[in-house]
């Protein structure tokens, strides 16, 4: 069986969050959930097994342009596919939008992230140097053309 990705929102914020502490030491808060859901400001799509949500990818989607702007997997779920099913869902719905493009940034020391996203023919177009600020590793730059 296949994991569906569905869409989240406002009711899924207690558990994205519970999931963002599990997966990143910098993390997003309430505030910033609500703050882009509740405006439109981007699009949450997740994974979850039984109660459990063990994936999301939120991205903004602007004009002919899509970034993502986290993409998280709990640790107990990891290597299993979720990862792909999110990043195929949003290109589904980019597709569906008219999306031409898609960028990102990933920290130069997350392999498994940069296997994926290479995976999906993203290819790097530069660097933003001591960019995170949890432990002022480089960011790669990503873009992908549809």
């Amino acid at each position: 069986m296949t994991d569906a990705v569905i869409d989240l929102g406002v009711s899924d914020v207690d558990d994205l969050i519970e999931l963002e502490g599990r997966c990143f030491e910098y993390h997003w808060t309430r505030d910033q959930f609500l703050l882009g859901l509740e405006s439109g400001a981007y699009r949450i799509i997740g994974v979850r097994r039984g109660t459990i949500l063990s994936g999301y990818m939120a991205f903004s989607m602007i004009m002919d342009e899509m970034e993502i702007l986290n993409l998280a997997v709990h640790p107990d779920h990891r290597r299993q596919g979720l990862g792909e099913a999110l990043l195929a869902r949003s290109f589904e719905i980019c597709a569906a939008e008219g999306i031409t493009k898609s960028f990102l940034d990933v920290k130069v020391s997350n392999d498994p992230a940069l296997a994926l996203y290479r995976k999906f023919g993203y290819k790097k177009i530069g660097v933003r140097k001591k960019y995170y600020p949890d432990t002022r590793e480089d960011a790669l730059l990503f873009r992908y053309d549809f």
